[in-house]
């Protein structure tokens, strides 16, 4: 349903703040560009995206199970994308 790029919606109280501010946030396909990114939240949600801020987050070791054996958390990419004042984009509603 999302797409390739967008991966699916963070949904954090810290990100459900900034959502006053215009400011959404997304988890996306670890090599996906700035440009890619503002292209598929544009056309998906019909939107005008002002900026795409992007961050990679490292892959983590976790210890689980009875052996406490070592499972690694795979690598992934979150973006954060500003859109046009008086523009919104409901989250919640799109993601069921």
């Amino acid at each position: 349903m999302w797409g390739a790029i967008l991966k699916r919606p963070l949904i954090t109280e810290k990100s459900m703040a900034q959502t006053a501010a215009n400011r959404y946030s997304f988890e996306v396909e670890r090599s996906a560009s700035k440009g890619q990114i503002r292209e598929a939240v544009e056309k998906t949600f019909a939107v005008d995206v002002l900026s795409v801020q992007t961050i990679k987050i490292a892959g983590k070791k976790r210890r689980t199970g009875r052996m406490r054996r070592l499972v690694e958390k795979p690598a992934g990419k979150k973006a954060f994308v500003t859109i046009k004042e008086g523009q919104k984009i409901d989250i919640v509603e799109k993601q069921t």
